[in-house]
């Protein structure tokens, strides 16, 4: 009796392995290939940053941590970090904070025809190249001809007048500025998207309750969208402390390097420097540095979920 009754148990559970075994083949694939594309990558830039060596010389000369030593007494290294950390603070603040509010008002104020057309507008910057980005803002921003200090004599804020791209204490934020500009209509439309999927009869109760339109948008939609609200900082930040293309195509990281970020002064150590061990130590750091703030949202989230 236990002899048949095991029988169909254990072929069973021969035919559940097989099947896994059979579904997991499909996956080797992908891990191979993010394996190769990936995950060898950074490990071999963090092998690389532990050596000087040049791109025209095979030579390779150990040196530990001598590179991320350069670093901690590199005053362009700070102050491409500072930048960074700038980038992240205002993207958050604008591409997640501002944009929410934004996206819940689309869908709580206006009509359904005005909304779909605004969307669009929001939308457009995004759909624009970097580069033709960053080159209308040069002329934006030029300091004789530019529609920005046009704009300020045409109001009578002559005194304001700047050369926003040729001063160091406003060339960052000039690409700051721009940058949400791109940005602002994307994290807009998606958070859109996720303050839709909000169930109306929650903000029915709330207003029958007697709240306002502000304090259903922290106890209602702020809650709600808190998923797709920490993917996007996750993705801000990231994006922040890897932007690149802005900062060459307006400024280059000047003037004085003062617009310099991580990935700008990473690319002039390793190509104009021709110092790879460094730009191996810096590129190091990035990773370490988005990876650490992935990871911390993360967490975060996890344990406001869990409560």
């Amino acid at each position: 009796m236990n002899a048949t009754t095991a029988t169909p148990a254990r072929t069973a559970g021969g035919r559940s392995a097989r099947r896994r075994l059979r579904h997991s083949l499909y996956v080797v694939p992908a891990l191979a290939l993010i394996a190769l594309f990936v995950y060898y990558p950074i490990v071999e830039n963090i092998r690389l940053s532990l050596y000087k060596y040049s791109a025209f010389s095979p030579v390779t000369r150990f040196v530990g941590l001598e590179n991320y030593r350069q670093a901690a007494q590199d005053p362009v290294f700070w102050q491409a970090l500072l930048n960074n950390v700038a980038y992240a603070v205002v993207s958050v603040v604008f591409q997640v904070g501002a944009a929410l509010v934004l996206a819940a008002a689309l869908e709580e104020l206006l009509g359904r025809r005005l909304r779909g057309l605004l969307r669009t507008v929001y939308f457009i910057p995004a759909a624009v190249s970097m580069t033709v980005t960053g080159l209308l803002f040069q002329f934006l921003y030029q300091p004789d001809a530019g529609m920005v200090n046009g704009a300020l004599r045409a109001v009578g804020l002559s005194s304001l007048e700047h050369d926003w791209l040729g001063d160091p204490g406003t060339a960052i934020w000039g690409v700051i500025a721009m940058s949400q500009w791109q940005s602002f209509g994307y994290t807009t439309m998606l958070l859109t998207v996720a303050v839709q999927r909000v169930p109306r009869e929650l903000y029915e109760s709330a207003h029958m309750d007697g709240a306002g339109r502000v304090r259903t948008f922290f106890t209602i939609t702020v809650p709600m969208v808190r998923e797709m609200t920490g993917l996007l900082v996750i993705l801000t930040v990231s994006q922040a402390f890897l932007v690149f293309n802005e900062v060459m195509v307006m400024t280059g990281g000047g003037p004085s390097n003062s617009s310099q970020v991580l990935g700008t002064w990473l690319y002039s150590s390793a190509f104009t420097g021709d110092d790879m061990g460094y730009a191996s130590a810096i590129g190091t750091v990035m990773f370490l540095i988005t990876f650490a703030a992935g990871a911390l949202q993360l967490i975060h989230s996890r344990r406001k979920a869990a409560r």
